[in-house]
């Protein structure tokens, strides 16, 4: 199967570097390029893409909210976005991920990297290793703080007497909320089966699970669940 990937990214420049490596692959093709992220989600409807490499500053409509939209798209649900960028503890990017992207590409990754990353995240997979999506994602949830854990003492009742207020993790089993914590500390599932002493497939299982009921996108979206829920906290693990 052909992956088919949209570019989105205000130099023209760079779009043409990015369409000659990607078009010399048998297994990937450039269906869009876009300049702006209006663009981008016009193109994805029109050409049934799997992947888009986003950038986040763009004029107009910038990839933030572009991501946005096709993460919000039902019909698109199978699009995966993966971010553009320099590495750095920056907000939007942050924000990128919380709204459904998949994950990141550095601009000047190696050109394997790069071909990597898409054929990665058109499994379905973050396209970075689970240690380095953990890395990353820890640093800029680390700017605005995770929220209190699940188990925090100063929330088992509220003050007015009411009823407290699900939290997305309260939807999972206890075996789902241990899994979605080693996500978060980066694991495979793999490691995750030997840590837990069952089968991979199970593994499997409690992930897609977990995934449903979170209605996250992929892995990456279910560290984002780890962190901001406090399951997992930057510099643990």
């Amino acid at each position: 199967m052909t992956i088919r990937v949209v570019l989105a990214d205000d130099q023209a420049l760079l779009r043409s570097a990015f369409r000659v490596l990607v078009d010399s692959e048998p297994d990937m093709e450039v269906v869009a390029e876009a300049s702006d992220g209006a663009g981008a989600v016009d193109a994805v409807r029109e050409q049934g893409a799997d992947v888009v490499l986003m950038d986040i500053r763009m004029p107009g409509t910038d990839g933030l909210a572009a991501t946005r939209a096709i993460s919000a798209d039902p019909s698109l649900s199978e699009v995966r976005v993966v971010i553009l960028t320099t590495f750095e503890v920056d907000d939007y990017v942050a924000q990128a991920l919380r709204a459904g992207a998949s994950g990141f590409i550095g601009k000047g990754a190696e050109p394997e990297e790069l071909l990597t990353a898409i054929r990665t995240a058109a499994k379905g997979d973050p396209p970075l290793s689970p240690a380095a999506t953990k890395g990353l994602i820890a640093s800029f949830l680390a700017q605005d703080g995770p929220r209190p854990a699940p188990d925090s003492a100063d929330e088992e009742a509220p003050r007015d007497g009411g009823s407290v207020p699900p939290r997305p993790v309260d939807v999972l089993t206890s075996r789902e909320r241990e899994v979605l914590t080693l996500i978060g500390g980066g694991l495979s599932n793999d490691e995750i089966a030997e840590r837990l002493a069952v089968s991979p497939l199970t593994v499997k299982t409690h992930v897609n699970r977990t995934m449903s009921k979170l209605g996250a996108r992929d892995r990456a979206q279910l560290v984002v669940a780890a962190y901001e829920n406090g399951l997992v906290r930057p510099g643990s693990g």
